[in-house]
């Protein structure tokens, strides 16, 4: 993680820790730097960037000064509108963008904002240039602007979206027809397209979180808030629900009987589907190890093997593509299926598990009913300095008694968030109660760190 970009881009409050100077500068660098990469290959054509943005207020200030910035450094700035992070992973990829920027701060409230960037693949933009990147915010160093027939253009883009919809249509490997789903789009980017989706399926759907103001994304709503969904699922006797989060990179579901089916156990039935039909492959999925102890439990018994990497999507897909695999996650919903998309995509995480409900003819419930969550407790703390709380001696004392008495029962697990100011705190055991008694302790240590 760098000075400004975490695990999931730049992400802060807007106008306090991201402003619209660092997007200025943001847009300048890239539109310069993939302008001169051209000039160096020889390439004929502008360098073209694609933007799209979620349902926050400030997500129109900050496309605005992006695509103005990319404009003026000689690159032409594609404007998706709103549209969902996996969109414009899509868009990047099949259209042959140089890079692609999404606007979005995810789960935050709408005061906080993020900008995530994407390379030519799809996928997270490489550490190198972040760290290039990060060098120019800092630094005095002046650019050269475009001049005269070297200007950028600002483009209108919005047919990439709508292939992106038709794109999701065509993966629907049955109809949905007979189906009575709900659906949370969290007052976010997936609110005009997720409904698009299911009901080109044939599926009869049931909205909320579908009336974006600019104030009201992730607000009591979406995959963060799932309580409304469940909720919705029970009261009208649907078959299933799914949520997303505010750029809808993340679904979580809600099986026939209102209960929450998460990140963990959608990899396990995904990864039962395809080992079923011959089509899971190296016989193996890809967790982090935030995932709960359970699912690990749940994959052996089903004789799946399984890989554990760093908390982010990014390290996931990382994983996947260099060893092949075609599933993987996290435990909050950022599924990414290889075989389709080069990101977690909720929408997408939507229709598969559709697939397997009615490729296998059974309900979430039946479908999730051999993973068995174990009962967990996590605990944030937010500190002044996370690498300096981690090495306090108190803490680390508490780390290894907690570690002791879980051995055999569970575990616990201490960590960084990469996007807040917070050391998490995670205990997992067969007993809830104590799960939250060495949770509370560890906790306790950290904030007296």
């Amino acid at each position: 993680m760098g000075k400004y970009f975490g695990t999931d881009g730049f992400r802060g409050e807007v106008n306090v820790t991201l402003t619209a100077e660092h997007a200025y500068k943001i847009g300048r660098f890239l539109g310069y730097y993939y302008s001169e990469k051209n000039k160096t290959e020889n390439k004929a054509e502008r360098a073209r960037i694609v933007i799209g943005k979620d349902t926050r207020l400030s997500s129109y200030m900050l496309e605005y000064v992006l695509a103005g910035a990319i404009a003026s450094s000689g690159a032409d700035a594609c404007l998706l509108h709103v549209t969902t992070t996996p969109c414009v992973a899509y868009v990047t990829r099949t259209d042959e963008f140089d890079c692609g920027v999404m606007i979005s701060a995810s789960h935050n409230p709408f005061y906080d904002n993020g900008i995530k960037l994407i390379n030519s693949k799809g996928e997270k933009m490489e550490d190198e240039i972040i760290e290039l990147i990060e060098k120019y915010i800092d630094s005095d160093e002046e650019l050269p602007y475009a001049t005269g027939s070297g200007l950028g253009r600002t483009v209108d883009y919005i047919a990439g979206r709508n292939r992106y919809v038709g794109y999701l249509i065509s993966l629907g490997m049955y109809s949905f027809k007979g189906k009575r789903i709900g659906l949370d789009c969290a007052n976010g980017s997936s609110w005009n397209l997720a409904k698009a989706v299911f009901d080109a399926l044939g599926a009869k759907t049931y909205l909320i979180g579908a009336e974006p103001d600019g104030t009201n994304i992730n607000r009591e709503i979406g995959s963060t808030h799932i309580e409304k969904l469940q909720q919705l699922v029970r009261e009208k006797s649907l078959d299933a629900g799914f949520a997303f989060d505010g750029d809808a990179d993340r679904c979580l579901c809600v099986d026939e009987k209102g209960e929450v089916v998460d990140g963990d156990a959608i990899i396990y039935i995904y990864g039962s589907y395809l080992k079923k039909r011959g089509e899971l492959e190296n016989n193996t999925v890809v967790a982090t190890v935030m995932s709960n102890y359970g699912l690990f439990r749940a994959l052996d018994k089903a004789g799946i093997d399984y890989a554990k990497t760093a908390v982010g999507d990014k390290y996931v897909n990382e994983y996947m593509v260099k060893n092949n695999c075609v599933i993987g996650g996290e435990q909050s919903g950022h599924i990414i299926f290889s075989r389709y998309a080069s990101t977690g995509d909720g929408i997408l995480t939507a229709i598969k598990m559709m697939e397997v409900m009615l490729s296998e003819k059974k309900t979430l419930s039946q479908l999730a009913s051999p993973f068995k969550k174990y009962p967990q407790t996590l605990i944030n703390v937010r500190v002044a300095d996370k690498k300096a709380a981690l090495a306090c001696e108190k803490v680390i004392k508490a780390q290894k008694e907690a570690e002791a008495a879980l051995e055999g029962r569970g575990r616990l697990l201490l960590r960084e968030s990469g996007t807040e100011p917070v050391i998490r705190v995670m205990v997992e055991c067969d007993d809830a109660e104590l799960c939250r008694k060495y949770a509370e302790s560890v906790a306790d240590a950290v904030k007296n760190a």
